[in-house]
């Protein structure tokens, strides 16, 4: 699994739309907080709406929200939308027989191990949870001084 720049920047976009749950986020808000630039920040805003991810409200007092409630958006989800795959190589696939050694081949077994371990990871983190984390950190930080 690789995570691009337009992976990583969809997940704070939404991780910030979940931290905002219930309010119109501006574009230029969300790219200041998220430390996205703007330009692209719409190209993945565009994407995430496509994908069923975040809706927009047009107009002077527009912007974006989430289209469902943030504990049945999940990592996995939002990867696999941007990104593509987790697995790690195509041969991990059940389905794929692109080569003569796949039965024998002993590297197929470990990397289904790691497949398996990410998508266990990243399919059962909402951006409920994550939500929950940053805000704990926020409030960890702001009585540091």
């Amino acid at each position: 699994m690789r995570i691009t720049y337009k992976g990583d920047y969809a997940l704070k976009a939404i991780l910030d739309l979940a931290l905002h749950y219930g309010n119109l986020v501006t574009i230029n808000d969300l790219a200041k907080r998220a430390d996205i630039p703007i330009k692209f920040l719409e190209q993945v805003l565009l994407d995430l709406k496509r994908g069923g991810f975040v809706e927009s409200k047009r107009g002077k007092i527009g912007g974006y929200f989430l289209a469902k409630h943030p504990s049945q958006i999940k990592i996995g989800q939002v990867i696999r939308f941007i990104d593509g795959p987790i697995e790690p190589i195509v041969c991990v696939d059940h389905k794929y027989s692109g080569c003569k050694d796949i039965y024998k081949c002993v590297f197929r077994k470990v990397w289904q191990e790691v497949s398996k371990a990410t998508s266990s990871i990243v399919d059962n983190i909402t951006f409920a949870d994550l939500a929950g984390q940053a805000l704990n950190r926020e409030d960890v930080f702001a009585y540091c001084i």
